[in-house]
Order: structure tokens, then sequence, then C-alpha cells
């Protein structure tokens, strides 16, 4: 006997500022792997940690050298405020002064409405910018915030500098966001 295929839908009610972020860190030459390597731990103990607004952290493996998780967070607003504090902020700061023979992209959607991405050292296109048009991420689209269109000012993260200075471009003075 032939059985129907269940068929089911979530309700997403409850989560009407829902974010859904893919990121991926593809290895760009043999070094890469042991930057990717080390990254697995420190995003496992972040996970661990159960920062608040994050629902649920999942692994993704899109090649053996192409890795890279979705998120999802109760808002945008716990995703930014995230970003903006210890460890990220760190790990941030230190992979844009040297990705370590990888590349890193991220695409993030909002329920509301609104799309944001960042791409570091791609050699190929992913996502979006395989039709899109690719622009530097100085000035209005210096931000995760900018980009997606949204107003108002990141959240303050103690001991961090979460200002968005707009067409600057990063510099340890000036952390982005990712």
């Amino acid at each position: 006997m032939v059985r129907r295929p269940k068929r089911e839908t979530v309700d997403l009610s409850q989560y009407p500022n829902l974010v859904v972020i893919y990121l991926g860190m593809r290895v760009n030459a043999l070094a890469g792997f042991k930057t990717l390597f080390g990254f697995g731990p420190k995003i496992s103990n972040s996970v661990e940690a159960r920062p608040d607004g994050l629902l649920l952290h999942e692994n993704l493996l899109y090649s053996l050298r192409h890795f890279g998780m979705r998120q999802y967070w109760r808002d945008f607003e716990a995703l930014e405020k995230w970003s903006r504090s210890e460890p990220h902020r760190q790990w941030w700061q230190q992979f844009l002064k040297d990705s370590g023979g990888t590349g890193f992209w991220h695409e993030t959607y909002m329920r509301r409405g609104g799309i944001e991405a960042v791409y570091i050292d791609m050699e190929s296109p992913v996502g979006l910018m395989k039709f899109a048009p690719v622009a530097p991420a100085r000035g209005p689209m210096f931000s995760a915030r900018t980009r997606a269109g949204m107003s108002g000012d990141a959240p303050s993260t103690a001991g961090s500098r979460s200002s968005i200075r707009s067409g600057n471009n990063y510099s340890p003075e000036n952390p982005s966001s990712s």
C-alpha cells in the first residue's frame, strides 16, 4: 500500500521578528583548513553558551572545502548585539586582518522584510553574489544594519565600541558588524 506523504508546516506567529542567517567558510588555500578547523571549537563553545535570542544553530556542509551553518534568531537586534560582543567581535576583527587562507560569507533574511549579505575573500561567487551586483562593503554598505535597510543605531554592548561610522572601513577603533 502506498502511503501518502505527511505534509506539515510551522506556525511562526510567536516569532514575528524572526531572522535566519546562513554563514559559510570556504578553504581557498591549504592553510585555510587550519583556520576552518580552528573555528569549530570556538563556534561550538559560543553556541553552548546559549546567547540571548539564538533559537537554533545547525551545521551545514556545502562541499568538502566549504562548511557553514544556519542560525535562527529571535530578532535582528539580538543577532546584532551578539555579533558586537565577545567572543564574536574579537574573531571578526582578527579575520578582517587575516582571513587565514579562507573566504567567508553570510546572508541574513528577516521575516519582516530585508536581506543583507557580506562576502570576504570569496574566490568564486556564492548565493546572492551569483546574480546580484557586487559592491564594496564600505559607506552605506558597511554594516549589516544599513545593508538591510534598517534605521537606528546598533545596540550597545558592554566592553565594545558599537558605533557605526558610515563611510569608514575596518580599523581596530571602528569594528564593523559582520
